[in-house]
């Protein structure tokens, strides 16, 4: 073995040759994919990030370097010098690019050894995440994976181009700011030089962002790491990457307008064509159709709020629920008499974990409803159901009745649900969704205090600012979510660009004067400098990838990714600190239950 490569230097990689090469001679330099003995000529297949190419080593070609071959194993690491030259008829491999040709090796230099890999350097193995997460640095040599890292750089370089010929400007900004509430927790940072402070990583750009448009700067981006210390599942990770973007002088059609642009340039560098202008509906329509402020629109299976007919029905349960100002919303699962009792329960037990209290049904039969609810509806409520709902024979009719959140997003997780068990669902389509004028405020009945949607510097619709001290929960904002296929993959705002309205809607938000100067007073200070109107947008980079790459988690589109206990299995991240770096930042540990 030799870890000097003297005077060979790679010429192609192995994903390069072909017929037009053959009698060339070349250098190849990667990693052995695999190794077969066929009566005594050793067949390596050499992979790099490219692809593979077949190089040989005949005794009868050169009987020296075949010798040498003899302790090559899988994931060496080699340099061969060679000729190319046709395979032997009948023995093409159509698969590879490079299945027409072979090397016939005339020098080897074996580069570096390798233990035997804890799993096949594969894409189709059925390996533990964690042990995969564990060996990262292994598992990134698999095809699939190096083809998601390198469509995800492509899709950065297609971004970057898109957003400069449309005059954004690349700027950075820190990560080592002040704690501000943005929704989730986060991660401080203790500060060596002021001894009982604390930096905080950001949540995302928001306050710098805005800084810059009233820097006069215009158009802002960046592609840029963002942090979050929250519960976690597969599409969620603790440090993520946005696309972040701001604009000066814009309403919400000039956002969309550049971000329908910027999906479409990296979609079609994929060659997945999309149809422009993008649809749009309203907050309010999407959750009274589909249940959620992300429908997949890619099917037809929509909600249908019955409260109104059964405000007075005999069956208590709905009767009771509206009396208690709750809802009763049914979803329509059209020709789906076929499922079990046991399949039915499994949807109930499904909606739990939505918080709803149960699901009643009704199967449509040609002469009758079965269901044990049928006998608590009159004949004229029957018919109303079966209009409102377009209840046919053949159809199995769900029902849920509770406060609107739980109605709303146990039959919209229903509904995606069966979406996937039906079949409706096409995954080569592509459906983008503009979710617009979502409520500016909610109330968390924790804190038993109003929260901001999305987040305090949302502008509200101007013809709603008097409901600001009136009526907070019936404020429309001007924010806008973009949705593909089920999932957010942007979301933006115009933002308040005046000091006056922002400290109305801190002060709608619970804060007091001392608490909004203190976490905010740089931000109002730059409002009363000339800030123009502005407004922008973020997409989740992750997300966009993982769709774009056809993967179930974001996990498979980042290349060092954390667990779902936000652990580096790979680094053994998070580790305790040393007593002495403690002590230089003046703090103590202590272990609660």
């Amino acid at each position: 073995m030799t870890n000097r490569l003297g005077d060979m230097r790679r010429t192609h990689n192995c994903n390069a040759l072909g017929a037009a090469e053959v009698g060339s001679e070349v250098v190849l330099m990667g990693w052995v994919q695999r190794r077969r003995d066929h009566g005594g000529v050793i067949f390596i297949d050499l992979r790099d990030r490219e692809g593979l190419t077949q190089v040989v080593f005949n005794p009868e070609y050169n009987a020296a370097v075949h010798e040498k071959a003899h302790v090559i194993r899988s994931e060496y690491v080699l340099a061969v010098r060679g000729r190319v030259e046709h395979r032997p008829e009948g023995m093409a491999n159509p698969d590879l690019t490079t299945g027409e040709i072979e090397l016939m090796v005339d020098e080897l230099k074996i580069l570096n050894t390798a233990k035997t890999p804890p799993f096949l350097i594969e894409d189709d193995i059925d390996v533990n995440e964690n042990i995969r997460l564990q060996h990262r640095h292994i598992d990134l040599r698999r095809p699939k994976l190096q083809k998601n890292i390198i469509m995800r750089h492509k899709a950065g370089a297609a971004i970057r181009n898109y957003l400069n010929n449309q005059g954004f400007l690349d700027i950075e900004t820190p990560f080592l700011t002040r704690s501000t509430p943005e929704g989730a927790r986060d991660f401080l940072v203790p500060s060596r030089l002021n001894p009982g402070s604390f930096y905080a990583l950001p949540q995302s750009p928001q306050l710098f962002k805005q800084l810059l448009m009233v820097s006069g700067f215009d158009r802002y981006y960046q592609i840029v790491r963002c942090f979050r210390d929250e519960d976690l599942r597969a599409d969620r990770q603790p440090e993520f990457t946005q696309i972040d973007l701001e604009m000066s002088f814009v309403g919400e059609d000039d956002v969309m307008a550049v971000a329908e642009g910027l999906v479409a340039a990296v979609f079609g560098d994929f060659g997945q064509p999309v149809s422009l202008p993008f649809e749009r509906m309203t907050y309010a329509e999407a959750i009274d159709r589909y249940g959620l402020d992300k429908p997949d629109i890619r099917f037809d299976l929509e909600l249908g709020d019955i409260t109104d007919i059964v405000t007075n029905s005999g069956f208590k349960v709905f009767a009771d629920t509206v009396k208690k100002g709750g809802i009763v919303k049914a979803l329509n699962a059209k020709g789906c008499t076929g499922f079990t009792r046991k399949e039915i329960d499994d949807f109930t037990a499904f909606v739990a974990v939505y918080r709803a209290r149960g699901l009643a049904w009704i199967r449509v039969k040609e002469d009758e409803w079965q269901s044990p609810i049928t006998k608590f509806f009159t004949e004229e409520e029957k018919r109303a159901m079966a209009e409102r709902l377009d209840m046919k024979p053949g159809d199995l009719v769900f029902f849920c009745a509770d406060q609107p959140v739980v109605v709303n997003e146990s039959l919209g997780h229903l509904r995606n649900h069966l979406g996937r068990k039906l079949g409706l669902i096409d995954d080569s389509i592509f459906r983008f969704l503009w979710v617009t004028d979502f409520p500016l405020l909610e109330y968390d009945e924790n804190e038993k205090r109003y929260q901001a949607l999305h987040h305090p510097f949302t502008s509200p619709a101007e013809e709603d600012y008097e409901k600001l001290d009136t009526d907070p929960l019936h404020i429309r904002s001007r924010a806008y979510d973009l949705v593909l296929n089920g999932s957010e993959i942007g979301g933006g705002s115009i933002r308040i660009h005046q000091k006056e309205l922002q400290v109305r809607v801190l002060k709608a938000l619970g804060m007091s004067p001392e608490e909004y100067e203190g976490k905010f007073g740089f931000l109002l200070s730059a409002l009363e400098s000339g800030a123009p109107p502005h407004g922008g947008l973020a997409f989740g980079f992750d997300r966009l990838m993982t769709i774009l790459c056809g993967c179930a988690s974001i996990r498979e589109v980042i290349p060092f990714p954390k667990t779902q206990k936000g652990a580096c299995v790979l680094t053994e991240a998070p580790s305790p600190a040393g007593k002495a770096q403690l002590d230089e930042l003046g703090l103590r540990v202590r272990i609660t239950e």
